[in-house]
């Protein structure tokens, strides 16, 4: 079966990943690029390590009235540029948006792929979720779900690679003078992922998610993303072990790890890696999650959710190791 499949985006790093992994994709066949200001490039030009069969394509400008016949769109826009577009995308297009602007929307499934796969399957639009809320919320579920720790007063404190923050243009913030041997917080309290990671907690915990710190940082590496949450309840380590295990049974792409978890692990791959830490006389229960911002962070997680709404198995096309080191 091939599923004819578009991107747009496809310049910058999400949509350069979808491209990727839609090239080794055993059921997916990209026939449409888009962008706004690579449009006119050839794939080759912005990719010189495209596959041979995809580097004469042409880019075209964005313009979802003028889509070809399509199965299928990945949308990797920056957030606040996609809502407006999407909607006029013809009705019989499945749509995945990597971008931030349909999460908890209306008539999008949130795309949580390792928590609500059933919620997924047979969707015809997919918000994927943030990096972050993907590295938070993974090991955050199991101990939400058994009552493990309390829903509020959760500090979360995480590290991203460079690419977290998008391409940019020619005045973008991240060059390497400026974020090599460099270490940056930003969005503090104000972050755009706090309100998806407070929804998705109350759903999971059917309580309040009150109290919520999340702080980000830019770490100087290229791809990458390490959570470490803060989380109270009286439970041991073991407990929040077992809890995971449980969760995720079945799940191809979580890995219950009994250490503390290493971005090396994930990159280049859909895996996410969780553990945990906990000190019962304290109340303190340590969560950690590990992703690559890149795989499931974005395009990893949207090829999955891709896979889960067009009926494939959730792995196809996502089966490659991790790149070590």
């Amino acid at each position: 079966m091939s599923i004819r499949v578009g991107i747009v985006g496809i310049s910058g790093f999400g949509g350069g990943e979808a491209m990727r992994l839609i090239a080794g994709h055993p059921s997916f066949e990209l026939v449409h690029a888009a962008g706004e200001g690579s449009a006119g490039s050839r794939l080759g030009d912005r990719f010189p390590g495209a596959p041979a069969k995809l580097a004469g394509m042409v880019i075209e400008r964005w313009d979802p009235a003028a889509l070809p016949d399509l199965d299928l769109l990945f949308a990797s826009l920056p957030t606040g540029s996609s809502a407006e577009a999407l909607a006029r995308v013809r009705p019989e297009v499945k749509i995945v948006d990597i971008g931030g602007d349909h999460r908890y929307a209306e008539g999008w499934a949130y795309g949580l792929a390792d928590i609500w796969p059933e919620r997924i399957e047979g969707q015809r639009c997919v918000a994927n979720p943030g990096c972050f809320p993907s590295a938070v919320l993974t090991p955050l579920a199991p101990l939400l779900a058994e009552g493990l720790v309390e829903p509020g007063r959760i500090v979360i404190d995480a590290k991203t690679g460079i690419s977290g923050a998008g391409r940019g243009g020619a005045d973008s913030r991240f060059g390497y003078a400026e974020s090599n041997e460099n270490l940056v917080p930003y969005g503090l309290l104000r972050h755009v992922h706090m309100p998806e990671m407070e929804r998705t907690i109350e759903r999971l915990s059917g309580g309040s998610a009150a109290g919520l710190v999340f702080t980000p940082h830019l770490v100087p590496m290229t791809r990458g993303l390490l959570a470490t949450l803060y989380c109270r309840g009286r439970v041991t380590t073991e407990r929040c072990l077992d809890a995971a295990r449980r969760f995720y049974a079945g799940r191809a792409f979580v890995r219950v790890t009994d250490r503390p978890p290493q971005t090396k692990w994930a990159t280049g791959s859909n895996l996410a890696f969780v553990s945990y830490a906990a000190d019962p006389e304290r109340e303190l229960v340590i969560a950690m999650g590990v992703v690559d911002n890149l795989g499931k962070g974005a395009a990893g997680q949207a090829v999955q959710n891709a896979n889960l709404i067009c009926g494939l198995p959730e792995t196809a096309g996502l089966e490659g190791a991790p790149v070590w080191p």
